[in-house]
């Protein structure tokens, strides 16, 4: 895993800036009651998402396990970002209208702790609203997923959508709609991801023939087509 402490400098640039956030904000809210008034963001990163889960009478609130994330966090969100554990918050049950995880569930080795601490502190008829299926969105069909493809991982991710469900069924919660988003900046680069895989980041048993073959790829600087990104939400 990524050391976010170390990445939150470069954070926003690299994952589509303002208009990824925008996007993922405006499918979120679509998923959340208008009478909501307290919205927690977990994993809230630099908070260029969480400071968008507004409403007039909508409070979000971010919680993140780095520092440094939370350093660009807390004047974006007026103070209101927190350092905590998404596996064990520290707030009451039954405290939020609404419960987001936004590009955090695919990071884990097991999803359920989070989506258990999600529904804790959900009130009654709250709602907690998830991406899923991170890895499959960015099968677009181009030339990249077909050189990746035989090095992806072998385990089921974590944050499929049928996992995701039984989990959040076992923990009270009910399927209450789903969003598509488009994640505006995040086409896969050749050369940028063969830099990875030499970095041991990602697809490493691909290796360096792996990554010869992604530069080797016409127009290796060139972003292929964008992922659409996939919510899930559920009520308490």
């Amino acid at each position: 895993m990524l050391d976010y402490d170390q990445e939150a400098q470069r954070y926003d640039a690299t994952r589509g800036g303002e208009p990824r956030a925008q996007a993922a904000a405006d499918a979120v809210l679509g998923l959340v009651p208008h009478g909501a008034h307290t919205l927690l963001d977990l994993a809230c990163g630099t908070g260029l998402v969480t400071r968008r889960l507004t409403r007039p009478a909508l409070r979000p609130i971010g919680v993140d396990r780095a520092t440094g994330m939370l350093r660009t966090a807390a004047p974006r969100l007026s103070g209101a970002a927190f350092q905590a554990d998404a596996r064990q918050l520290p707030f009451a049950n039954g405290t939020f209208d609404a419960v987001t995880a936004v590009w955090l569930l695919h990071l884990l080795d097991d999803a359920e702790p989070v989506v258990a601490e999600a529904a804790r502190v959900l009130r009654p008829g709250g709602v907690f609203v998830t991406t899923v299926d991170k890895a499959a969105a960015h099968l677009v069909g181009s030339d990249v997923c077909a050189l990746v493809a035989p090095h992806g991982s072998r385990r089921p991710p974590p944050d499929a959508t049928a996992r995701i469900t039984s989990i959040a069924t076992e923990h009270g919660l009910r399927p209450h709609g789903s969003a598509t988003f488009v994640g505006h900046g995040q086409g896969r680069v050749p050369a940028r991801l063969a830099r990875e895989v030499r970095a041991g980041r990602i697809y490493a048993r691909g290796g360096e023939e792996l990554a010869s073959r992604l530069e080797a790829l016409p127009a290796p600087e060139a972003p292929r087509p964008d992922p659409t990104y996939t919510l899930l939400a559920f009520t308490a």
